[in-house]
């Protein structure tokens, strides 16, 4: 039971726990034991129920895992049921007052006092309520022999030159810590020092995707604030706020606040026909209400950037809660035959790799490019590799110069001169008479005339569809774990990445099931999807989402006799996916 424990902290929103968390993830990391941290939290400002659980594993597994090992009970409004839910034989924290030790016999209690432990530290009310948090830090600490040197670094980490807040709370921490000295241990679980997280950073998604446009060169940001997205722009204007002016104080950026997110996409337009590197960040409902102008986007040529953090709907849904179900609505968003280039990062790594790409590949095919990550990859708190620096200089795509210009003495705005589908534009303020052209979102032809006739209008169309076929190959290949001859697959995509990879090893040590998986990175798919269905007898997609969407899109490309190999996994909880849920849904269907 070394190095393999997972945490579960119950508290109200809203009740300053997120520090100490914090504190205890960062506290196993710095030991050098891999962990991951999720937070489920309310869609209020505070007062309901919050949980944070947080993973060590000294396999490196990383998804959330159903059965909790060690539950900190601080919120009377759920303590009950969440020791009903326990597994036998876990271990309860609890504040003193709730007296759960007689609720069930199969589990271990420890009772604490939290308000005499902080009492001594504080005679101000408020802070003594915000110190219980970090006293079950050190309690938790003592139980599971976490370093207390390390909790006291997290503390510093965490609290940085707050020097008051950082006193107290370490004062906190370690009063815990000889408070649980008084505990006996009547449990196996504990942690020792390893070496599997050195040169390793933990950060979220959203900050990963903010570095990456940043270092992408972006220069124009228009967003509507909404969960679980905001952190990604707010990160981000921090960061230009700091790296991007002039000399001379002035700004090289702009970062502008819409009054929807409609407004936000049509700004993003305007500044990517304008030459800027020009992005936005939502989730599905706004991701609906730029479906008109993401149309436009598609139709006039026009390049731009749009992170979407995932939650749970239909409709305002769970705005708190984790889910992908925006993929098919995404990839076809706008009316009429539209299709739109999806970007589908897997880890905190590509969440920042994936981000630079974005902008290359929507100068390069002069068109919007969604990035989908979601609440689980967005929001919490993920170890990573430190980011390779882009080594590979900015990709304008296609884009004519005043020389280029004067050499060829024009050009035709649609038409496709190369055969790859995407025709030559120029920048507003290019210095020749040729280098301006209409944009329209109506019928044009390929010198962006206006016209209604039916043959300009399907030949607009086709070119329109070779260049989305032609960026298949373009795109982020999908990865493949596994040696590629098992009779069963596995596909999925984005943050089901860490439960797919645990639960390929549960397969195989439970039911001797050797499977292959394929990660997708990216839609439309690459020739090496279609490949790797038509490989395997067998092939389980799996999603976190209720109508199985990747499934969906799968089937819209492969063959007709290929599409019955695919087998649905969908969940939809709104929590992350979890490596059991995987293993034995696909067992069950093994077996009939």
């Amino acid at each position: 039971m070394t190095n393999d424990v997972t945490l579960q902290v119950a508290t109200a929103n809203g009740s300053g726990s997120q520090s100490s968390n914090t504190v205890l993830l960062r506290s196993l990391f710095q030991m050098g034991i891999p962990v991951s941290g999720k937070n489920l939290f309310p869609s209020n400002i505070a007062g309901l129920p919050t949980w944070y659980t947080i993973r060590a594993s000294k396999d490196g597994y990383v998804a959330r895992k159903k059965e909790v090992d060690l539950l900190v009970a601080m919120n009377p409004e759920t303590a009950r049921d969440d020791v009903a839910g326990l597994p036998p034989g876990a271990v309860v924290v609890y504040d003193a007052p709730l007296a759960l030790e007689g609720s069930r016999a199969d589990l271990v209690f420890y009772p604490v006092a939290f308000d005499k432990v902080v009492e001594p530290i504080t005679g101000e009310a408020r802070l003594r309520k915000l110190l219980r948090n970090m006293a079950y830090v050190g309690v938790v600490a003592r139980l599971l022999d976490i370093e207390m040197a390390e909790v006291e670094a997290a503390i510093g980490r965490v609290f940085g030159e707050k020097a008051k807040a950082r006193e107290l709370n370490v004062a906190a921490a370690r009063a815990g810590f000889e408070q649980a000295a008084g505990l006996e241990r009547r449990h196996p679980h504990r942690v020792a020092r390893m070496d599997a997280t050195r040169g390793k950073i933990v950060v979220d998604g959203n900050a990963a995707c903010a570095l990456g446009a940043m270092f992408a060169g972006v220069t124009v940001v228009a967003w509507y604030p909404i969960t679980p997205s905001s952190s990604l722009v707010e990160t981000l204007a921090g960061y230009l706020r700091k790296y991007r002016h002039e000399p001379d104080g002035k700004a090289t950026y702009a970062v502008v606040q819409a009054e929807d997110e409609l407004a936000a996409m049509g700004m993003v337009l305007g500044a990517g026909w304008a030459g800027a590197r020009a992005m936005t960040s939502t989730s599905g409902p706004g991701i609906s209400l730029m479906s008109e102008f993401a149309g436009l986007g598609y139709y006039a040529e026009i390049p731009g950037v749009i992170f979407d953090v995932q939650r749970v709907g239909p409709s305002t849904g769970l705005p708190t809660r984790t889910a992908q179900g925006d993929v098919i609505s995404t990839a076809l968003l706008s009316h009429g035959d539209t299709q739109q280039l999806l970007l589908l990062p897997g880890s905190i790594e590509e969440c920042f790799s994936l981000a630079v790409s974005a902008f290359d590949l929507a100068e390069r095919f002069q068109t919007p490019v969604f990035v989908l990550t979601d609440l689980d990859l967005g929001m919490n708190n993920w170890m990573a590799e430190p980011f390779d620096y882009p080594d590979r200089p900015i990709d304008r795509g296609k884009v004519l110069d005043e020389e280029e210009l004067e050499r060829l003495g024009g050009f035709a705005r649609y038409k496709d001169v190369d055969g790859d589908g995407i025709g030559w534009r120029t920048l507003p303020g290019t210095r020749h008479p040729k280098a301006a052209y209409f944009t329209r979102g109506t019928g044009h032809d390929e010198n962006a005339a206006y016209s209604e006739r039916s043959d300009v209008f399907t030949g607009n169309m086709d070119r329109l569809s070779a260049k989305f076929d032609r960026a298949r190959e373009a795109l982020p290949q999908p990865e493949l774990r596994g040696a590629g001859r098992a009779r069963v697959g596995v596909i999925a995509y984005g943050s089901s990445d860490p439960a797919i990879r645990e639960s390929q090893d549960q397969l195989r040590a439970e039911a001797g099931l050797e499977t292959d998986y394929l990660r997708v990175r990216a839609w439309p798919f690459s020739r090496a999807v279609l490949d790797f269905v038509a490989g395997h007898e067998r092939v389980y997609v799996v999603e976190q989402n209720r109508d199985g969407q990747l499934a969906a899109l799968l089937k819209l490309d492969l063959p007709a006799e290929q599409v019955t190999r695919l087998r649905p996994v969908a969940h939809i909880t709104g929590l992350p996916l979890d490596a059991r849920s995987v293993t034995d849904e696909i067992l069950a269907k093994e077996k009939r």
